[in-house]
């Protein structure tokens, strides 16, 4: 009982100045919303690298080309031509049962294509038959092209769901013929709609052919830019990768003392990379929006002063008529409890308002934490409590005689 009357004794004096209570608890309010939409937008940014990374395929193991050095100038990453076809036959020949499927990647570049009198610009790349199922992309319709098209230099193609609709509207783009600067490529299926990547990049926007077309029907080279593999199961990712760079040495009969020619990497490494980069981001997001909450507290601690000073003669006349120094400091306390508390209930609706807004009306993820949510309300109640306490002291500890002569 006497709990609540004290609850009920703080309300009533914080309702007496509606308006200064709400600009007190303004820093804990924007503490709280801060903490909880940066987070959110740290862990929906984290959840979207971990969607793309998944989407690039299964339990992927990436090979591709080496740095190169000019008159001891670093050229960059790929810069040097050391993957071919031969090497995709050597690891299908050579690979154990860890590796369920190779694929060599080559990308041509952008390319006019025609069908009819319709035509789209889009991105042309040299894949092998092994690729949708690296990559966990269904062919919607009609099949991917064999490894014996493949081989034999066949000029056919599966084409993304945007070139389907923009250049065959409703009609079966299966078995019917388009051009790809000026060269004839016959339709042999179609992919399963993929939609955008976080980037924005429409990643139906794509038509695939086989690697060796690619290689000797336009670009004119022997080299191909990346290897992918997919391991049987993440567990076997690491072993796998050790195989692979085993198989590639000696398709490119290195010797023991030499250094690989190529770069190898896998999902598990990006992914751990991707999530470390994101997590420090978040918590560096967290940390600023925390700074808020400080800022807050000193905001009631001053508030609190002035209310103290302003309640002088009532202090007095609680201390005067009985009143211990302990019950004023538990009044002052409570007060300033309740003021952080309910800037912490109104921070958590505009954060969770905000969240909401940013998932439906821009390009950014949200991901709420419940964790993150009640964390961030019980530290507004610590700081009401950690800076309340010196106001609250200061009452307690005043003179009943001096409190009621104050004027």
């Amino acid at each position: 009982m006497k709990s609540f009357k004290i609850l009920k004794i703080a309300l009533q004096s914080i309702l007496k100045n509606r308006m200064r209570s709400l600009l007190t608890s303004l820093g804990i309010i924007i503490g709280v919303c801060s903490v909880i939409v940066m987070v959110a937008i740290g862990e929906g940014s984290q959840a979207n690298i971990e969607q793309n990374i998944a989407s690039m395929g299964t339990n992927l193991i990436m090979v591709r080309r080496p740095s190169s050095r000019d008159k001891n100038v670093n050229m960059g990453a790929a810069s040097r031509n050391t993957l071919t076809t031969d090497d995709i036959e050597y690891l299908k020949e050579n690979a154990s049962d860890n590796i369920i499927g190779v694929s060599g990647q080559l990308r041509v570049g952008n390319a006019q294509i025609i069908y009819g009198t319709n035509n789209w610009r889009t991105t042309v790349e040299g894949v092998g038959e092994d690729y949708p199922i690296i990559k966990s992309w269904k062919v919607e319709n009609g099949n991917i092209f064999t490894q014996k098209e493949n081989k034999l230099n066949k000029k056919v193609a599966v084409i993304g769901s945007t070139i389907a609709e923009e250049l065959f509207d409703s009609e079966d783009p299966v078995g019917k013929s388009i051009r790809i600067n000026k060269l004839p490529f016959k339709i042999v299926g179609v992919l399963e709609s993929k939609g955008q990547n976080s980037r924005g990049d429409d990643q139906d926007d794509v038509v695939l052919i086989p690697t060796n077309t690619a290689l000797k029907k336009m670009s004119g080279s022997q080299y191909i830019g990346m290897i992918y593999i997919s391991a049987k199961s993440l567990d076997v990712i690491d072993q796998t990768q050790e195989e692979v760079t085993e198989l590639l040495r000696a398709s490119h009969k290195l010797k023991y003392d030499e250094d690989d020619d190529f770069s190898i990497f896998n999902q598990s490494e990006i992914t751990e990379m991707a999530s470390s980069t994101s997590q420090t981001l978040t918590l560096l997001l967290g940390a600023i929006a925390g700074v808020s909450l400080i800022v807050g507290g000193i905001g009631i601690m001053n508030i609190m002063l002035v209310s103290v000073t302003e309640r002088t003669r009532e202090i007095g006349i609680r201390l005067s008529i009985g009143a211990r120094s302990r019950d004023v400091l538990t009044q002052f306390l409570t007060e300033a409890l309740v003021l952080s508390l309910s800037g912490g209930i109104i921070g958590i609706v505009f954060a969770l308002a905000i969240c909401l807004a940013l998932s439906n009306f821009t390009s950014l993820t949200t991901v709420i934490n419940t964790t993150i949510i009640l964390i961030a309300f019980s530290f507004s109640g610590l700081v009401g409590i950690f800076f309340g306490y010196y106001p609250a002291k200061k009452a307690a500890r005043m003179n009943p005689i001096d409190a009621l002569r104050y004027e």
